[in-house]
């Protein structure tokens, strides 16, 4: 996979500070094979790797004046693919300790408050990849898509009342109701690859990976993109810890400009994003606590 990210600020004549998640994650099965990064000021960003979600964010202090971004990626994307009928969920006591912290409610995630309807509504299905699909297909069937409905302070209890919403408002309601049954279930950003050119340009995208089997697997509740080009920037507990732009100043933002293109590899079991029923992930399978 390809990608470029444009990005554009005009900022006041004080300066501000960003924070930003745009940079293309290495995990087991998703392999940053280059990248570049150019800024129209001449400052010096600097970049932090967290060691626990192995998220990296790029931090600067911008002049007064226009600040243009340009990041670009080849990515190699190989998905772990499994069978969904074999992947159950793990037991909470069984379970990594990096795992339970996506257990608990956040902040756009109130799944203390939805444990009765999640009970009600997925308590009877197989505890499995099967009860997190019918999970993602309850919020397709109930949650309308339409940009432009939601602000940053809308939050899963906020979308279920309104029904309507955007990716980033699919992903806590999903997030919420999958927490509230005892399932980890975290935030993840990257950009919606194939998804209808009817819904807009391209742009940012926020999905869901639920914490079943071994691993974590991924899940589109929004139902807009392309599930196999998914390439994973950042994760978190939910959109607080993972915007992919945080401002801290007087700053004038533009929408972003985005393009991601997938190629095949150079191996020859390796294949182009396409529909599949596979269970998929781009994580690291490990061993379950005893």
């Amino acid at each position: 996979m390809d990608l470029r990210v444009d990005l554009r600020y005009e900022i006041d004549a004080h300066g501000a500070d960003f924070i930003f998640h745009i940079h293309a994650a290495n995990t087991a099965c998703q392999t940053v094979l280059s990248e570049s990064l150019r800024l129209s000021q001449p400052i010096a960003p600097r970049m932090a790797l967290d060691p626990a979600t192995g998220n990296r964010s790029l931090r600067l202090r911008a002049l007064p004046g226009e600040l243009l971004l340009h990041y670009t990626a080849s990515v190699d994307i190989e998905h772990h693919r499994a069978d969904p009928a074999q992947v159950g969920e793990v037991p909470v006591c069984r379970l990594p300790a990096e795992a339970i912290p996506y257990l608990y409610p956040s902040r756009y995630c109130q799944s203390d408050q939805l444990t009765a309807m999640a009970c009600q509504l997925f308590g009877g299905h197989w505890q499995g990849h099967g009860r997190v699909q019918a999970i993602q297909a309850w919020v397709q069937q109930h949650m309308r898509f339409a940009p432009n409905t939601s602000n940053s302070a809308t939050s899963a209890l906020d979308t279920l009342q309104s029904r309507v919403g955007v990716c980033r408002d699919f992903a806590h309601l999903m997030i919420a109701l999958c927490r509230a049954l005892n399932i980890p279930a975290r935030f993840v950003t990257g950009t919606d690859y194939g998804a209808d050119p009817a819904l807009g340009p391209p742009d940012f995208h926020a999905y869901v990976e639920a914490y079943l089997g071994d691993r974590w697997y991924l899940f589109d509740p929004s139902g807009t993109a392309l599930p196999m080009g998914l390439m994973r920037l950042a994760t978190g507990r939910d959109a607080a810890d993972v915007a992919f732009a945080t401002v801290f100043g007087g700053v004038r933002t533009h929408a972003p400009g985005i393009h991601s293109e997938a190629r095949l590899g150079g191996l020859p079991h390796h294949v182009l994003p396409q529909r599949t029923r596979d269970a998929l992930s781009t994580d690291a399978g490990r061993s379950l606590l005893g």
